[in-house]
């Protein structure tokens, strides 16, 4: 696929209906070639949408239409090269947890959780927010509802818990973990935040807040390496997940497939949320088509597919017949 390609297939089955800013700038690039030519002098990983538009945020760029945009850009490339070259894609959106919570919530706690692709290790507090579940379930912690309110429209009746998991341990690793105390990654990921979703940015403020309570273990490192000594070290008697969003499809088919071996073999549950396609073992599984138009993730557990879901946790489109049938009976640790 090429850059063209790239952004146009971004803002029709992407940016559409969430970020009109975004799907005008996405389209307006897919057929300027000048603008094509500076991205494509970007190394290939650095060229995609989200980094190079929230590289130009990062740098002050406001809505716009795509010719003022244009100019913006123009007149200050070379610090939007920089940052896309300093930075990732790095979006860590608690509301996928709307999405894990099912699953986790299934699983005998208390839980470990070790998330790959960690970044600064939002997604590691699913038992610290509040979730809606089609404006009619509320499932909120012990101790009342938190300031981070989730909502999740779901289809094909998930399992949906009445209570949140215990979760006594938080780990994850990254290439480049984010520090949750230090404002300029902070703002990095606010840059990340699509312009017209000021509910994600003031929901991103919130989960910071939270998380600075009570700070993830993060390691910096490659997850395919990691995750075995990671999964060790997680408490005893605990149920110990591994899981992570929209993070295996910036590995090489090759390293994928290395990691699906690897955490398999090891003594925990495994959570995948990826595009349709990245984890390949699970795609002549799936039980309902897919159209080229459907941006939504694949869900599984233990390498088996449960649902779709909404890449940022908006909704869950159920098809499992359990949770626990969707667990491998091998994947315990001693706490089942």
């Amino acid at each position: 696929m090429d850059t063209a390609d790239r952004y146009a297939r971004f803002a029709e089955f992407e940016a559409r209906g969430h970020s009109p800013c975004y799907e005008q700038w996405c389209r307006g690039i897919a057929g300027d070639a000048e603008l094509l030519a500076l991205i494509d002098e970007l190394p290939r990983a650095k060229r995609q949408p989200n980094l190079v538009l929230g590289a130009a945020r990062h740098l002050g760029v406001e809505p716009s239409e795509f010719a003022e945009f244009k100019r913006w850009l123009l007149r200050h490339w070379d610090g939007v090269a920089a940052v896309a070259g300093s930075r990732a894609t790095q979006t860590n959106e608690a509301g996928r947890t709307a999405v894990l919570l099912p699953l986790l919530a299934a699983l005998p706690g208390p839980l470990s959780l070790i998330e790959i692709g960690a970044s600064a290790g939002l997604c590691l507090y699913p038992d610290r927010f509040s979730y809606r579940y089609d404006g009619a379930v509320s499932i909120d912690p012990d101790d009342g509802a938190s300031p981070v309110v989730l909502p999740c429209v779901t289809a094909g009746n998930p399992p949906l818990p009445q209570r949140l998991p215990t979760v006594v341990h938080r780990a994850g690793v990254d290439v480049n973990p984010l520090d949750i105390n230090d404002p300029e990654d902070i703002r990095w990921l606010e840059s990340l935040v699509w312009p017209e979703q000021t509910h994600r940015l003031q929901r991103l403020r919130s989960v910071v807040d939270i998380a600075r309570t009570d700070p993830p273990h993060l390691s910096r490192g490659n997850l395919v390496d990691a995750v075995p000594d990671l999964v060790r070290a997680a408490p005893a008697d605990t149920s110990v997940v591994v899981f992570g969003s929209a993070v295996l499809g910036y590995l090489d088919r090759a390293a994928r497939t290395i990691f699906e071996q690897r955490v398999h073999a090891l003594p925990c549950h495994w959570i995948s949320n990826e595009a349709v396609g990245v984890v390949e073992s699970v795609v002549g599984r799936l039980p309902k088509a897919v159209t080229a138009s459907r941006a939504d993730f694949v869900l599984t557990m233990d390498g088996e597919p449960v649902a779709y879901a909404g890449p940022h946790g908006q909704s869950l489109d159920w098809f499992a017949g359990s949770v626990r049938e969707a667990a491998y009976p091998s994947r315990t640790d001693g706490s089942e």
